[in-house]
């Protein structure tokens, strides 16, 4: 089977890579009513603040804001309510055993259509300290001038 890549991603989690050491990732489908999945690929959605986590054997999403649809008639859901999410039964297995360990949690970091499907790319996380994030920042910085530089050296040169 071949892999694919993310054919159309309508949502992403920008803060994550900001706020968590990325650990390890996975693709899960979600389980979603027919309004949603509407709203979804009109753009109504938003990962903010949105994190997993398991209630007995199965895993949820909570937190995700699918607003909504506008020709709904009369079926209606809430924008927040938890999702759940389509995994097998050995990887929920394994994430378990990850998300126990102390710090770890299990964050979204987007939203994309693999078909007609609507998949949730999920990690597990570990929250970084602040001083991590001050020294992100300041390697950002230093590289943005050392280009800066190469690219007014090239001109001149």
């Amino acid at each position: 089977m071949q892999e694919k890549g993310p054919s159309k991603v309508v949502a992403k989690n920008r803060k994550a890579w900001h706020e968590y050491h990325l650990l390890q990732r996975y693709e899960a489908g979600i389980s979603l009513l027919g309004t949603e999945v509407k709203s979804v690929r009109a753009g109504h959605v938003g990962l903010q603040d949105a994190y997993a986590a398991f209630e007995g054997n199965e895993l949820y999403l909570y937190n995700v804001t699918i607003g909504a649809y506008r020709d709904r008639g009369y079926a209606e859901h809430e924008e927040r309510r938890r999702r759940k999410l389509l995994l097998h039964r050995d990887e929920l297995r394994k994430l378990a055993r990850l998300v126990e360990e102390k710090g770890n949690t299990l964050i979204p970091l987007q939203l994309y259509f693999s078909g007609a499907h609507l998949k949730a790319e999920i990690a597990v996380a570990r929250g970084k300290k602040e001083y991590d994030k001050r020294r992100q920042k300041e390697e950002a910085r230093v590289a943005r001038e050392v280009d800066r530089e190469l690219k007014q050296r090239l001109k001149r040169g």
